[in-house]
């Protein structure tokens, strides 16, 4: 064989094992190609999702616009605690009663009649705050039943063997459409108005409609004498006792997303830090999601790693860099956006990581439930984030709010992982 064969054989070969490490490492799509309802419900999410993105910038814009409080944005995250908060005790008794398909079905249309109070808001020109804030509160009250409504269905819909590869293709989702969402928002916003946004987000809830009236029924899996009411939910929290992972889970996005999530803050830094306008805002809310896109669609490595416990104490510790980074940038609106990507690359494998965890740990029976105390720790921490930054921005500036917020992130997470050494020696299919 002369040397050029061999050259070329060699490259061949060098090229079959780039493709395969590529391979290894893009997103599995086999969940979409198995399921019939996933793929229906993914595809609904998709649109729906990217709708809602217009209504989060919009109501940040409309509130700072009408108060120039950065307190009155800040209490956004407030009221929509307390509708994630009376969304999950009220669906607690629901989640795991009911079809799930009928759930979500009725999840959607409280979910367009709140967004078409905002809707009707804008149309006013200057709606009092109190309705940007109470239809705030529904949007995520009915959160509460459509999101762990949807989590519960996915390891009936895919399997144990899929479930990290579809909860990776969701952090698709949310990350791809929190991508392209805000940045579209801002652009709309500035040129076209608010009533448009709120529309768009009216108008793309129909996709996820459409999805559920699709799909298969889907009743709970429960046993005779299970729960009821009140008592259901309670069971759903008594489940926790004593599980100190799966506490420790919900902690560390608490932390996370308390004292590293400053969003409240993006309307007042895009002119006072960044001197732009309503596109820039929109800029700022899209920047993590770009770091997070790419983490999910390379995230075909996640199903191999075993120390899961340890993968989440590790990424929330750089999420807390990254918005640490953020704010000591000064006016260099790139540099500020690249080290946003670089939290929200580290966000998504935490939220992988302990999705999963709680998923392969907890019986259909609960599911619905735990998944909506999970829901309720996500979106709430970012909520309560938001109260958070405003207040700090309030009493001291902005840039120290978001610093000093990073700085909490890294410092909470390494106390959490010193008090809780389970979670650092948590491995993949024990019980957390």
């Amino acid at each position: 064989m002369g040397s050029s064969e061999r050259g070329s054989d060699g490259a061949l070969h060098r090229a079959s094992r780039l493709g395969g490490a590529l391979r290894a490492l893009a997103v599995d799509v086999q969940p979409l190609r198995s399921s019939r309802d996933y793929r229906l419900i993914w595809s609904g999410l998709l649109v729906s999702e990217f709708g809602y993105q217009f209504t989060l910038v919009a109501t940040f814009i409309q509130v700072k616009r009408l108060t120039g409080s950065a307190a009155a944005v800040g209490v956004i995250g407030l009221v929509g605690l307390a509708g994630l908060v009376a969304g999950t005790l009220g669906g607690g008794s629901l989640l795991d009663a009911h079809d799930r398909r009928t759930l979500l079905i009725a999840a959607q249309v409280g979910f367009m009649a709140a967004s078409g109070a905002l809707l009707l808001g804008a149309l006013i020109g200057r709606p009092p705050v109190w309705l940007i804030y109470a239809a705030v509160a529904a949007l995520a009250g009915f959160s509460a039943i459509d999101g762990p409504t949807r989590s519960a269905m996915t390891p009936r819909l895919v399997g144990a063997g899929l479930l990290p590869a579809a909860l990776a293709l969701n952090q698709v989702i949310w990350n791809g459409t929190a991508l392209v969402g805000p940045a579209l928002a801002g652009i709309v916003i500035e040129r076209f108005g608010l009533p448009v946004a709120y529309g768009i987000d009216l108008v793309t809830y129909l996709a996820m409609l459409g999805a559920a009236v699709l799909i298969r029924p889907m009743p709970p899996e429960r046993a005779e004498g299970a729960a009821t009411g009140w008592a259901a939910v309670r069971e759903g929290f008594a489940y926790l006792r004593g599980r100190r992972v799966l506490q420790s889970t919900f902690v560390a996005d608490i932390i996370a997303m308390i004292f590293g999530m400053p969003r409240a803050l993006f309307p007042f830094l895009a002119g006072a830090q960044f001197h732009g306008g309503d596109t820039v805002v929109g800029l700022l809310f899209s920047a993590p999601a770009v770091g997070a896109l790419v983490g999910a669609l390379a995230s075909g490595w996640v199903g191999r790693v075993r120390h899961q416990g340890r993968a989440v104490v590790w990424a929330v510790a750089l999420w807390g860099a990254g918005i640490a980074a953020f704010g000591a940038v000064g006016d260099h609106l790139w540099l500020a956006l690249g080290f946003l990507a670089f939290a929200g690359a580290a966000d998504v494998i935490s939220a992988v990581f302990r999705s999963t965890i709680l998923q392969l740990s907890v019986p259909d029976s609960l599911r619905g439930r735990l998944s909506g105390i999970h829901i309720l720790v996500v979106t709430g921490g970012p909520r309560l984030g938001d109260l958070e930054s405003g207040l700090v921005a309030a009493a001291f500036t902005p840039m120290i709010s978001v610093v000093s917020g990073g700085l909490l992130c890294i410092a909470g997470i390494g106390l959490l992982a010193a008090l809780v050494p389970e979670l650092r020696a948590y491995h993949a299919g024990e019980r957390a």
